[in-house]
């Protein structure tokens, strides 16, 4: 029984890295991919914001919220 290992999104990305001939353009697929995520988030913030689920009394919460682990003695 075989298992794959890497979803297609995941054998795509892989096969544009092999390509890559230089540190530049590995910055460059960096950026591409930065900018992708960015304006994924950016839609999904904005969804939100219409739906109602997020406000400007979300944002000022957040703004003083702390959600880091507390560290365990």
């Amino acid at each position: 029984m075989s298992r794959t290992v890497f979803n297609p999104a995941q054998l795509e990305l892989l096969d544009a890295m092999a390509s890559l001939q230089s540190e530049e353009e590995l910055k460059a697929l960096k950026h591409a991919l930065s900018e992708f995520f960015a304006r994924r988030a950016d839609e999904e913030m904005d969804k939100l914001w219409e739906e109602g689920a997020w406000n400007e009394q979300t944002l000022q919460d957040l703004r003083h919220a702390h959600f880091r682990t507390p560290y365990k003695q």
